[in-house]
């Protein structure tokens, strides 16, 4: 769901850093060949996870969500010289969009992509992160938050996407499906976590930005 009026949004657009090629092209594959491309990222919030990760200069990023590979390479930009981005999607049926795009980008040496369930592999990853990146099945939107929450660093960031989930958020919580209700939980779990400061922008979907005090 768009939030702001279709004008309105081609001119923030327009006054955006423009897509790199390599974007633009992977933007025009996936909504040519791919079911439920809204799912992408796309042109203005691809900018800002860009302009996001150049601010805080991370030198580890986890992505639970790989999609196409789009926010990935948005988010791999702003990594330090020797960064590195995993980024972890269950889906095997866009690996090779994703790896050729990732290829494209000469981004296959700071970004690690693996195929499995998220649940399963985080746990086993050894390491801390200055920025993760929630953007996967929303029915364990909460478990990701406390899968990853021990494995972010003192001042790093989780960021969830689609946390408004197309307005539905606002209506009334006993009639809505058990999928809205789950994001709901979640903005609500991470507003009252005393352990971050949070701020929710209205950013296409939604976005949930949470710095771990």
């Amino acid at each position: 769901m768009e939030f702001i009026d279709q004008k309105l949004d081609d001119y923030v657009c327009a006054h955006t850093e423009n897509e790199p090629e390599v974007l633009n092209e992977l933007n025009r594959k996936t909504h040519l060949t791919v079911l439920r491309s809204r799912m992408l990222s796309g042109h203005f919030q691809g900018r800002l996870l860009s302009m996001l990760s150049h601010m805080i200069k991370p030198e580890r990023i986890l992505e639970i969500g790989t999609y196409t590979g789009y926010s990935a390479i948005c988010l791999a930009e702003g990594l330090t010289e020797n960064g590195k981005l995993t980024t972890i999607d269950i889906n095997e049926e866009l690996e090779d969009i994703a790896r050729e795009f990732i290829q494209k980008a000469n981004l296959d040496n700071k970004i690690e992509y693996i195929i499995g369930d998220a649940m399963q592999i985080v746990p086993q990853l050894d390491e801390l992160f200055d920025l993760v990146f929630i953007d996967a099945d929303k029915k364990n939107y909460c478990n990701y938050y406390h899968l990853v929450f021990d494995k972010v660093k003192p001042g790093g960031y989780i960021l969830a996407d689609n946390v408004l989930w197309s307005g539905k958020v606002v209506e009334d919580y006993e009639a809505l499906d058990s999928e809205t209700k789950i994001i709901m939980d979640y903005n609500k779990m991470v507003h009252e976590d005393p352990r971050v400061q949070e701020i929710l922008l209205p950013i296409r979907d939604g976005l949930m930005l949470a710095r771990k005090r």
